[in-house]
């Protein structure tokens, strides 16, 4: 049963695309209760255990029904395209404890038992308290679990909205959302962007226009359902999330490391999707000088194209560049 946005006439130019650590860090807590959505992420799973032990999660899980209604208050559509955590986080510290009582009371009842448990009662009897509790340990999360690997992700997140948002620009409305997810569909007759959601909404966008989140932690699914006054949103698997934790240098063949050098290979090898400086020498453990460095050979060489993207140059991949790494790997 699907979720239905109606657009306007003025919905269409108020399209724009946006990230969220903190809709990262809760989605993370997320994977961690849910087997079905671990596949990509074994890799971080291992890493972060010892970590994620030492973390009080309880309290949050329980207000993640398997099907069902999550407080939006927790996790609201950033305002602007890329909001930092600290910022987010205080956003949540200010919830309206009765806004945040009515999604609690919707969240445990969606959840057999939930609200006659100790922490539902809690919640129920307290809620500016209990807003004040989850937002410490999403604090704690996304310092514990996230931060550390924020330029990682932020990289991933940053190529995807790069990549749709040229497929935006070539191919309009029906081109971006006909790439997204099978489970999402453009009907350019009647002006209806069709998600394949849990139960059966239509929303009229009236002039809000629609933000689209990709994201790392929300393979499989694609989320929306964000009630007012929160801004409608669909939130969407980032691209390139299947090697988002394998190393570079795994990635590298052998003749193209002899070819161009090892480090200078890495880099090229490691632009299966677009990325700047700071992401590219985080993941490959090098010096942002050094990082720098190969990229400009490697683009006077026309293996890379670069293109300014907000506040960043992002790189990538020409023809030659693509099909030299793919023969590499033959």
């Amino acid at each position: 049963m699907p979720y239905h946005f109606r657009f306007g006439e003025a919905d269409s130019l108020r399209i724009r695309f946006a990230l969220s650590p903190l809709w990262e860090t809760h989605s993370a807590v997320r994977v961690l209760a849910r087997p079905r959505q671990q596949g990509y992420h074994l890799p971080w799973l291992r890493r972060i255990r010892e970590a994620a032990a030492g973390l009080d999660l309880g309290p949050l899980q329980l207000l993640m029904p398997l099907h069902g209604h999550s407080p939006d208050f927790l996790y609201p559509p950033p305002v602007g395209p890329a909001a930092a955590f600290a910022e987010e986080i205080a956003a949540v510290r200010e919830t309206d404890p009765a806004l945040a009582r009515d999604d609690f009371v919707r969240a445990l009842a969606d959840t057999p038992g939930a609200a006659a448990t100790p922490e539902g009662r809690r919640m129920l009897a307290d809620p500016a308290g209990a807003v004040q509790r989850l937002a410490d340990v999403l604090q704690e999360t996304w310092e514990a679990l996230i931060a550390p690997e924020w330029p990682r992700l932020r990289a991933v997140l940053e190529a995807d909205v790069a990549y749709h948002s040229r497929r935006l620009a070539e191919g309009g409305l029906e081109r971006l959302f006909g790439e997204l997810l099978p489970g999402v569909a453009w009907s350019s007759q009647s002006a209806t962007l069709t998600v394949a959601y849990r139960g059966e909404h239509v929303r009229a966008l009236d002039g809000q226009g629609l933000v689209l989140m990709p994201s790392v932690f929300t393979w499989p699914d694609v989320v929306s359902g964000f009630d007012p006054p929160w801004q409608p949103t669909v939130v969407y698997p980032a691209r390139g999330i299947g090697g988002l934790w394998t190393e570079a240098g795994d990635r590298t063949p052998e003749a193209l490391a002899r070819l161009l050098g090892r480090a200078r290979a890495d880099v090229l090898c490691a632009l299966d999707e677009p990325a700047g400086t700071t992401a590219l020498a985080h993941r490959l453990g090098l010096a942002p000088s050094s990082v720098s460095a190969h990229l400009s050979v490697l683009r006077e060489a026309g293996l890379l194209t670069s293109r300014r993207y907000g506040h960043q140059v992002l790189y990538e991949r020409t023809p030659i560049g693509i099909a030299l790494t793919g023969s590499a790997r033959e």
